[in-house]
């Protein structure tokens, strides 16, 4: 009886130390979980490679996408062109050849600038004729002068001296004509010369040049040696796609961005939309009028011109953090059942005030997301 009562002590001795092993292994592993700091999370995809499970998802807050009132907006490229309304072709006067050039393409010119210069022998006929319409409204004017004196003696009749003072009216018309020739042709009457010049009709910048240095020009004939551009005002046009097309109308203002100038918005008004579509592209090409300050826009800048809706639509938002941009593309994540995300395409829109982001379709208001998808995705490359 006492040796089985010794046992019995001895196996719950035995228990005791076990229990106390086991505890004290317990508190150790408490102890290093404690130490170790938060648990790490694990993120394990779906078959759905768009979805993703996570241990902890209460570790990413999630932000809950809200309604945003804007007109709708349409974003075309195009280039800045010469209004043609506004250019000017410098034609050559006379017939010769090219002896010097003064100004070039590109170059912004005051009115009277000397372009170029020419030697012609259309000055020398045109002089030639000037002094033989000279010579015979002297003899016209002696001859009228001599018949006044017979008509007065009686000598003849009044229709002789009508003859004598017709012609000598019609000498006074044969030099005042040929003298204009020589002013259109750039010469002066007192000092004939076989150069003439020509200078810029108006102020602008030359945009285009088809003479060199010793090149042959003809008088009043195409192509123009030169033609110059007001810049003032300029053309901004685009190519709109025809379902586009019916959200444009003549007088739209437009907002007109630059690459060259990044930031900068300048405004615009639609002053023509082409009746004719290219049958290959299926787009229509709009002419924006936009005044040219500072003459900062040239001649063949790519731009992109905004035009927006008369009437607001409704549009989602959620804080700009919360979209995801890959490759061109724009993501959020929304939280699935199961402790799973799953990521979505998006079309991100323009940045609002706080912080936030317009998102044009992919998602509703009232949608929950994430507000930080840089944060999951960073714990998804781990």
């Amino acid at each position: 009886m006492k040796r089985l009562f010794a046992f019995e002590l001895a196996v719950c001795a035995g228990l005791g130390l076990l229990i106390t092993g086991c505890e004290r292994v317990v508190g150790a592993q408490q102890n290093a979980e404690a130490n170790a700091g938060p648990v790490a999370i694990k993120v394990v995809p779906d078959f759905d490679p768009s979805i993703f499970q996570v241990d902890h998802p209460d570790q990413f807050p999630l932000a809950i996408a809200t309604e945003h009132m804007a007109a709708p907006e349409l974003n075309v490229t195009g280039s800045v062109s010469p209004d043609v309304s506004r250019q000017v072709p410098v034609p050559s006067l006379a017939t010769g050849r090219v002896m010097e050039i003064d100004a070039r393409v590109g170059d912004e010119v005051a009115k009277g600038q000397l372009l170029f210069k020419i030697r012609s022998t259309d000055i020398a006929g045109a002089y030639s004729d000037y002094r033989k319409a000279v010579k015979n409204e002297q003899l016209a004017k002696i001859q009228l002068s001599r018949s006044q004196i017979l008509f007065d003696k009686g000598a003849i009749s009044k229709s002789t001296l009508e003859v004598a003072q017709n012609a000598e009216d019609n000498a006074v018309v044969d030099v005042e004509t040929t003298s204009e020739h020589l002013h259109v042709l750039g010469a002066d009457p007192d000092h004939p010369s076989g150069i003439v010049d020509v200078s810029a009709p108006i102020s602008g910048v030359i945009t285009d040049q088809q003479i060199t240095n010793q090149s042959g020009v003809q008088a009043l004939s195409a192509p123009n040696p030169f033609t110059i551009s007001d810049m003032s005002y300029v053309w901004v046009v685009c190519d709109v796609y025809e379902n586009d097309l019916a959200g444009i109308h003549m007088g739209d203002s437009a907002e007109i961005r630059l690459n060259a100038y990044p930031g900068r918005v300048l405004k615009g008004r639609v002053s023509n939309i082409s009746a004719i579509l290219d049958p290959n592209l299926r787009t229509a090409k709009v002419r924006i009028e936009v005044p040219n300050e500072a003459i900062a826009m040239r001649i063949g800048m790519f731009a992109t011109a905004t035009f927006r809706g008369q009437h607001k639509e409704s549009y989602t938002q959620v804080p700009a953090n919360a979209i995801l941009h890959i490759h061109d593309r724009d993501f959020v994540y929304a939280p699935a059942p199961g402790n799973k995300f799953r990521r979505i395409e998006v079309v991100g829109g323009d940045l609002l005030p706080g912080n936030m982001q317009e998102v044009k379709s992919g998602i509703k208001p009232g949608q929950p997301v994430i507000s930080n998808a840089l944060v999951l995705d960073h714990t998804i490359g781990q």
